[in-house]
């Protein structure tokens, strides 16, 4: 029997005549290497890789799914979907930051500067902007910070002013500050000085909308934000788009195993979050 393959090999980066994936398919399994591995907390690391073409032409809101080094004896079976923090493609490189939680992530964290990631994507549907929205307001806790990084550097990017709401328990884990600092105003509303209890959060974006600075939301991280803004929005006829979040076996649909209940027309229906999303309607979205 004649042998057949399947796939093609991984795209070595760095290398010529590694493999490819057909140039109609937008995703591609590459071997990238590690170019910075820093914690920037006690808690989040910063991942820094040197990406191939199709790997760069992810959009805010995609993700990868990273095979992780395992931390220990055991073997790691799936990988780990991962959100992209930011893209800077003049000089080849894609970035994470992710929160050390479980055993893929503390594996992921042994990565070292020289060492290889392989990593399949890019994956899923990301967010987008409207050409007649002019403000737009971004809400995110946690690692749902660095989801809304890619969104609005690209709103930044398109004169689209941001108002970022970065939510955390503490000051340094409200993370990319500086980022958001870079194209628009951010607020930073934490537990340590109780800023960020609802009513505060429900106040500012009032403001916002009274001042007609939030011709849209976007937010990822937090289940009671994410019905705040989903109220707000659905009350003042706002727009909305939820990056949801979920443990995913294979990232590309046949599992199931990233299903979530969304609200259509009244209808209940079940999608994955790995191809449907994990961007989703904020409207449709019923949290978990």
């Amino acid at each position: 029997m004649s042998a057949h393959a399947f796939a093609s090999a991984a795209v070595i980066v760095g290398e010529s005549d590694s493999g490819h994936s057909p140039n109609q398919c937008p995703a591609e399994e590459s071997v990238v290497p590690v170019v910075a591995h820093e914690w920037v907390n006690d808690e989040y690391k910063h991942l820094v890789v040197k990406a191939s073409a199709k790997a760069l032409a992810a959009q805010p809101g995609q993700f990868f799914h990273l095979l992780c080094p395992s931390p220990d004896e055991g073997e790691l079976w799936f990988r780990r979907p991962q959100s992209v923090y930011r893209i800077q493609r003049s000089s080849g490189r894609i970035e994470f930051l992710y929160k050390v939680v479980g055993r893929g992530t503390k594996g992921l964290a042994t990565l070292k500067p020289g060492d290889t990631l392989n990593m399949l994507g890019p994956l899923g549907v990301g967010f987008h902007l409207k050409p007649e929205w002019k403000h737009i307001v971004v809400l995110g806790r946690g690692v749902g910070l660095a989801t809304m990084a890619p969104i609005s550097q690209f709103a930044g990017e398109l004169g689209v002013r941001v108002t970022a709401i970065l939510s955390a328990r503490s000051p340094e884990l409200a993370l990319a500050a500086d980022l958001f600092e870079s194209v628009g105003q951010v607020v930073k509303v934490l537990d340590t000085d109780g800023s960020s209890a609802i009513d505060n959060v429900e106040k500012l974006l009032l403001e916002l909308i009274a001042e007609s600075r939030a011709d849209a939301f976007f937010t990822c991280g937090s289940n009671r934000l994410m019905q705040l803004m989903k109220r707000l929005g659905r009350e003042h006829g706002i727009p909305g788009q939820m990056a949801m979040e979920q443990l995913m076996a294979c990232g590309l649909g046949p599992c199931y195993i990233c299903v979530r209940t969304f609200e259509r027309n009244g209808q209940r229906e079940m999608r994955r979050v790995c191809v449907e999303g994990p961007v989703f309607d904020l409207q449709e979205c019923l949290g978990w």
